[in-house]
C-alpha cells in the first residue's frame, strides 16, 4: 500500500518536529497530507504537449502577438519543497494557427504542479510551446515570490524573482520585443 506507506514518513516527520502525530488534530493529517500532494504533485501524470494539440486556422490569417497575462502560478520549489508563487506572462506570435487561450494556463499548471526551480518552470514552458505550436516566437515572464528566501534562510519577504525566456523574434526582433513589455505593462496598469 503505498499510501500507508507514505503515510507512516508524514507520521515520522510529525514526530520529527515534535508533535505527537496521535493526538486528536493530527490523527488524520498524514492522509491529508498525501491527497494534497497528490494535488500540489499532479503535474507529473499529465503530459503538457497534450493541451496545445488542438489548434485553430480559421483566424483570418492573424499573425501577431498573442499574450495571456498575469496568469496565477502555484509550485514547490524543488530544494526544500517550499511553495513559490506569483504570475506567468505567456506570449507567442502565431504561424498560421492558434491555440485555444485557457490552454496556455494549462500547460504552465502542467510544470508549476511538479517540483522545480523557477529558471527551469520558465523553459519548459517556452519549449513545450515552440515545440508542438512551431510559433515565429514564444516569450514566457514569471514573477514569483519563493518561501524558501522570505521565510527561511535570508528572510526577505516582498522579494521578487523575474525568469524569461524569449525566442524567435522575440528574442531577435527589438520591436517586437518592446511591444511585449509594453502589452505587458499595460495588463498590469489595470
Amino acid at each position: 500500500m503505498p499510501n500507508q506507506q507514505a503515510e507512516s514518513h508524514i507520521r515520522a516527520i510529525l514526530q520529527h518536529i515534535g508533535e505527537d502525530p496521535d493526538r486528536e488534530g493530527l490523527q488524520e493529517t498524514p492522509a491529508r497530507v498525501i491527497r494534497a500532494f497528490d494535488e500540489y504533485f499532479s503535474g507529473y501524470q499529465q503530459d503538457a504537449r497534450a493541451h496545445l494539440q488542438k489548434t485553430f486556422e480559421e483566424v483570418e490569417g492573424y499573425n501577431e502577438l498573442v499574450l495571456v497575462s498575469d496568469i496565477d502560478i502555484f509550485s514547490h520549489c524543488e530544494h526544500h519543497m517550499a511553495p513559490f508563487f506569483g504570475k506567468a506572462h505567456i506570449a507567442y506570435l502565431p504561424n498560421g494557427r492558434v491555440v485555444g487561450l485557457s490552454k496556455l494556463a494549462r500547460v504552465v499548471d502542467v510544470f508549476a504542479r511538479r517540483l522545480q526551480v523557477q529558471e527551469k518552470l520558465t523553459m519548459q514552458i517556452a519549449s513545450v510551446i515552440e515545440e508542438v505550436l512551431e510559433p515565429a516566437g514564444v516569450a514566457v515572464i514569471m514573477q514569483c515570490q519563493h518561501f524558501c528566501m522570505c521565510h527561511r534562510g535570508v528572510k526577505k519577504p516582498g522579494s521578487m524573482t523575474t525568469t524569461s525566456k524569449l525566442t524567435g523574434e522575440f528574442l531577435n526582433n527589438p520591436s517586437s520585443r518592446l511591444e511585449l513589455f509594453n502589452l505587458i505593462d499595460m495588463a498590469k496598469q489595470k
